[in-house]
């Protein structure tokens, strides 16, 4: 815990960070053209990398993406100031606004003694600050498929939308799963609609990733585990294979089980 820093060294660091994007800004040619069009794909991506680096558990590289993340946040609130919408002072001053209002169990008189009342608060007075029509309004459009799911079980569920119990929610899988084997029995060899296929497959996969939120699982980070564990266990094959002098296009299925076996067992 030695080499954490305090406040006043926070602080000076941070008002550090601000004078050297003056000077890029003012000086580098490529700092000085950017803008926050320019920034939003580079801003995207850093923010998968971060991803990565927490699924991979390595602190010094969440510490990195993490600087990569600041520099974008300071960059947005140096052109904002620039163009005269708001700077760093406006925007900080406004997250702790929000989070003062949003937390009317710690600000305020209002009682929240448990994890669920505090997200249904924040949802409620989030729904009342954006004026949507609906619980769903603020779940972006552009999230990924699997985490937009998620947002909006969670969002349903902060109004009161939700099942009460673990096992009526496994009970709607089993219901989405037989009514998926029936658009498509595998040991039916006729041809499928696939359209309805497609959304009984749609059905499903919501009802596993509502089940998922149920017991508290991540489902995002549940399916990248298992991506990441699949490429390593690939990529173990891959070698084995070059190392034995083969091709893997030129081995059959059961040549490559027994390396992809190998491979679970590392």
């Amino acid at each position: 815990m030695s080499n954490l820093s305090s406040r006043a060294e926070q602080l000076a660091a941070f008002d550090r960070l601000l004078t050297i994007m003056d000077e890029l800004r003012a000086q580098c040619p490529w700092d000085k053209k950017q803008t926050t069009e320019s920034l939003r794909h580079l801003t995207i991506e850093e923010t998968f990398e971060l991803s990565d680096a927490i699924l991979e558990g390595d602190p010094e590289e969440i510490k990195k993406e993490l600087g990569d993340i600041l520099l974008h946040i300071v960059f947005y609130a140096k052109i904002g100031s620039e163009e005269g919408n708001f700077d760093m002072a406006t925007l900080t001053h406004s997250l702790c606004e929000k989070l003062i209002r949003r937390h009317p169990h710690i600000y305020g008189d209002t009682i929240a003694q448990d994890e669920e009342t505090v997200k249904q608060n924040w949802e409620k007075i989030k729904l009342q600050e954006k004026g949507n029509v609906s619980v769903l309004g603020g779940v972006p459009k552009s999230l990924p498929a699997v985490i937009k799911a998620m947002r909006i079980q969670e969002k349903a569920r902060g109004v009161g939308f939700d099942w009460e119990e673990k096992h009526q929610v496994w009970e709607k899988v089993e219901e989405e799963m037989q009514e998926f084997k029936e658009e498509f029995n595998a040991a039916d060899e006729k041809e499928i609609d696939k359209e309805k296929a497609t959304a009984e497959f749609g059905d499903l996969l919501f009802s596993l990733i509502n089940y998922a939120r149920f017991i508290d699982i991540n489902p995002e980070e549940a399916l990248e585990r298992t991506n990441l564990k699949f490429i390593k266990r690939f990529q173990y094959l891959e070698n084995a294979a070059r190392q034995a002098g083969k091709n893997l296009s030129d081995m059959t299925l059961a040549e490559m089980d027994v390396y992809w076996n190998e491979a679970k067992k590392q």
